[in-house]
């Protein structure tokens, strides 16, 4: 989810050996060059600006050294109109169905993964931002309980279950252990297979 929808080499002549030495003012040049941040940065700095900008349209503002989880929830909720999921009431004769044959009236609404990478970025940049971690509002057991309400909710309306993906579980056999005693790619495969896996919610 976006909230405001929300890349050098250069040869020239020189030598025989085709490489030419950058001058001092080159070099100069380079190291101010500004770095560009990631999609991730982008994002999460326009994340954060714009609750910041939720707050003061507060009335009355909410200083930032005041905001609770109870403004972050209200904050998620206020997303709900900007969002594009549809996800049907139970009274929809389309309720769980994870592929509705015709449109209907049910609200459209954010997706639960947006509101949890959402969350995850604005409680990164609260810190970043001067703010304690054991008063990050981001971080709050409510706003974990608030993201799991949302998930079962839109899994039951849409019809999608919603489960994490279990690890694979690797046997020892005589084969894989005489290939991981030598050092080889076995090692490595077993650890890329015990990593986490990411949820996904469409």
């Amino acid at each position: 989810m976006s909230l405001e929808r929300g890349k050098e080499f250069s040869g020239g002549e020189g030598s025989s050996s085709g490489y030419s030495s950058p001058s001092p003012t080159d070099h100069h040049d380079q190291q101010q060059q500004p770095a560009t941040p990631s999609r991730y940065e982008s994002q999460k700095r326009r994340d954060w600006n714009t609750f910041g900008q939720y707050l003061k349209n507060q009335r009355p503002p909410v200083p930032l050294s005041q905001c609770n989880y109870s403004h972050v929830l209200e904050f998620l909720r206020y997303l709900d109109q900007f969002g594009k999921t549809k996800v049907h009431l139970q009274g929809c004769m389309f309720y769980g169905q994870p592929e509705p044959p015709a449109p209907c009236t049910c609200p459209l609404r954010q997706a639960w993964g947006s509101l949890d990478a959402l969350i995850g970025r604005l409680r990164a940049a609260y810190e970043e931002n001067g703010g304690a971690p054991e008063s990050n509002p981001f971080a709050s057991g409510a706003i974990r309980v608030y993201l799991r309400e949302v998930r079962e909710c839109q899994a039951k309306a849409r019809g999608i279950p919603y489960k994490k993906k279990k690890k694979k579980s690797t046997a020892t056999t005589p084969s894989s252990s005489s290939s991981r005693g030598g050092g080889g790619g076995s090692g490595n495969s077993d650890r890329d297979s015990s990593t986490s896996s990411i949820m996904h919610f469409s």
